[in-house]
């Protein structure tokens, strides 16, 4: 298979080759875009994920921190009948200072006869105005811890109080416990994981806020400021153990993933709540696609140079090339010109010496026939007049109709019936008239019925038939096979050369010659 490079390489063609490189590139762009775009925030969904993890294991370690501040007081406390409760306080909250805890201890003291109470803390006054609800608000829990929780707001802060009460002999009641600013609890949460791009919160099974970056949200209910649904609490049925949902943050009011678990320990039961801000990952991956943007244009821009230098340099060479073709295909017309000025030359010589030769054959019957019939020497003479007509105007190219020459062939053996009596027998058979319009070369039946007679013997006792049969594509010519042996014919290859040169001047199958044990058969293809 040969490719025509000039058609590939035409103008249009590299318009079509650059318009598919770049949309093939623009439709690699937007996969490879949708692509990036999924993998980045599958990565970031996973980084915000293991951020929510530590974030919450930071919350969920203070918490039993707390906790465990909470269980050394009682122990302390305990250990010696409340003696020295007092100055246990004072060293765990100057041990607090040092190490930079959240909680501080405090007690207050109630004595049940005189009515009054001694303290270390503004927070325990709610002890003593017991009666009143404002001021504070009940944390409940179910824990094993058996502390309370309280929520007590005092100057613009609040702070998160858990205490524990024991009731003397005398009716008088120590209250103890400790207490966390939920202001120094969320800058403990920030310095300890410093995560730019999240911020965590608390609250109660209730949905009281324990701790919220924006103070005006502590204490309050989170269903009331949130859109977090009784439903997102549900973690049990999830495979993590946590709920995990797209939302818009009421402290950013950006979009945010947000990560809701429980947090229980033994004097606490909530949920924490890790809001990773959305934005941050958007800005990854538009950054991404920006780089991919300008790494596919550079490519294109190459693909089409490449393309462009490519076309010029190939159609230049094969401008030269069509051209050295174009002057070799002028030859070969040439050539061809002249081969068939050739053949014409060729037979127009033949067609000169077609109407003589048959002429002279025509002379030599007619001397023959005269020794033995004069009468039919006569009207072979006048047949002879009739039929010389046919070629004294031969064709142009040396074809007729197959109508005209089947005309002439009957004619003209009526000519040799007057020569030949008993001694030679015809047969016409058409099985196509269709065949009838095609065409044969002039004086082909002619020739071959000459030659039949020429070349074998015709007698009474050994007549020569002769049957011609017109088929679809040609004619078959047949006589019987009874050669002369005793004499040598002139001119026996004449008439097949001629029928030959013919053929091969219309470049159709030659004339096919076959030999059987009774019949010479010649076979004459038809021209369109």
């Amino acid at each position: 298979m040969t490719i025509n490079f000039k058609h590939v390489l035409s103008q249009k063609y590299i318009y079509i080759a650059v318009l598919s490189a770049c949309l093939i590139a623009a439709a690699a762009f937007a996969v490879l875009s949708i692509l990036i775009t999924r993998d980045s925030r599958r990565n970031n969904e996973e980084f915000a994920r293991k951020t929510f993890v530590r974030k919450y294991e930071t919350v969920e370690k203070e918490f039993r921190n707390i906790e465990d501040y909470q269980y050394l007081l009682r122990a302390l406390i305990q250990k010696d009948g409340l003696k020295n409760y007092r100055e246990y306080s004072a060293v765990l909250n100057d041990i607090n200072r040092k190490r930079n805890l959240l909680p501080y201890s405090w007690y207050s003291y109630y004595n049940a006869i005189s009515g009054k109470s001694e303290n270390n803390s503004l927070l325990s006054d709610v002890f003593r105005k017991r009666g009143r609800e404002n001021g504070y608000v009940k944390i409940k829990n179910n824990g094993s811890g058996h502390f309370s929780d309280l929520l007590i707001t005092r100057k613009d802060s609040t702070y998160w109080v858990s205490y524990d009460s024991i009731v003397l002999p005398r009716k008088d009641i120590l209250y103890y416990g400790s207490a966390v600013s939920l202001d120094d609890l969320h800058q403990y949460f920030i310095n300890v994981d410093k995560t730019p791009n999240n911020y965590a919160y608390v609250f109660t099974k209730e949905g009281i806020c324990i701790t919220h970056p924006e103070k005006k949200y502590i204490g309050k209910n989170i269903f009331d400021f949130t859109n977090i649904k009784p439903k997102d609490t549900v973690c049990s049925t999830t495979q993590l153990g946590y709920t995990e949902g797209s939302t818009i943050s009421e402290y950013l009011n950006v979009e945010v993933t947000r990560f809701v678990k429980p947090l229980k320990t033994d004097n606490f039961e909530g949920y924490a709540v890790v809001n990773h801000v959305n934005f941050l990952i958007d800005e990854s991956v538009n950054r991404t696609k920006t780089y991919t943007v300008y790494i596919f244009l550079a490519a294109l821009f190459l693909i089409v140079t490449v393309f462009i230098l490519f076309y010029r340099f190939t159609n230049s060479a094969y401008k030269e090339k069509e051209k050295i073709q174009s002057d070799k295909n002028l030859l070969l017309i040439e050539n061809e010109k002249m081969h068939k000025a050739e053949a014409l030359n060729q037979l127009q010589q033949l067609k000169n010496n077609i109407n003589p030769h048959f002429l002279f054959n025509s002379l030599n019957s007619l001397y023959m026939l005269i020794g033995i019939n004069k009468e039919n020497a006569r009207k072979f003479t006048m047949n002879l007049s009739k039929i010389y007509r046919y070629l004294i105007v031969p064709p142009k190219e040396n074809i007729v109709p197959v109508a005209q020459e089947i005309s002439f062939i009957q004619q003209y053996m009526e000519l040799l019936k007057s020569r030949f009596d008993e001694e030679l027998s015809f047969t016409l058979i058409i099985n196509n008239t269709e065949s009838l319009e095609k065409k044969i070369p002039y004086l082909s039946l002619q020739m071959v019925t000459e030659n039949a007679i020429k070349h074998n013997i015709a007698t009474i006792d050994h007549p020569l038939e002769i049957s011609i049969t017109v088929e679809e594509n040609g004619i078959t010519v047949k006589n019987t096979w009874q050669p002369k042996t005793d004499e040598a014919v002139q001119g026996e290859k004449f008439g097949l050369d001629y029928l030959n040169q013919v053929y091969d001047y219309f470049k159709n199958n030659s004339v096919n010659i076959s030999v059987d044990s009774e019949y010479f058969i010649c076979f004459l293809p038809l021209l369109e």
